[in-house]
């Protein structure tokens, strides 16, 4: 019950951030610099693929480590670690092999993606500890 909760909690954590981040910086960041790749209709398929996918990895690496030692500061240093990893692994492949990516590009991702990631687990511990504080798990 406790992962799945807080499996629960860093996917609304990660779908709001993300969605977010998302309406805000397509137009002003992706599409000027990516343009005619993007697609005009999102595939859906992999994308709740990853969306569904990413939280396990931070509630499993990051949050119920950090909510066993019973330190957010844990949760927030592994999730950053995590979204570094990740999206670092993303940005610095699509910047070595791809034209059109740019530095810029790369850099405020991987900002985003570590930012976003310490946010996400910190966000689930911090639902943990309040519903166990409320006696709920």
């Amino acid at each position: 019950m406790t992962f799945f909760s807080g499996y629960l909690a860093a996917l609304i954590v990660f779908g709001i951030l993300d969605a977010l981040w998302l309406s805000t910086m397509a137009r002003r960041l992706y599409r000027p610099t990516l343009g005619s790749l993007l697609l005009d209709n999102l595939r859906w398929a992999p994308a709740v693929i990853f969306y569904f996918l990413f939280p396990l990895g931070v509630v499993h690496f990051a949050v119920m480590p950090a909510y066993s030692a019973g330190s957010l500061t844990l949760a927030l240093v592994n999730g950053a670690f995590i979204g570094l990893l990740a999206y670092a692994t993303y940005d610095l492949t699509n910047y070595a092999t791809l034209r059109v990516w740019t530095l810029t590009l790369t850099l405020v991702d991987i900002a985003y993606g570590t930012v976003a990631t310490a946010l996400v687990a910190g966000g689930a511990f911090g639902a943990l500890r309040l519903l166990a504080s409320a006696g709920w798990l």
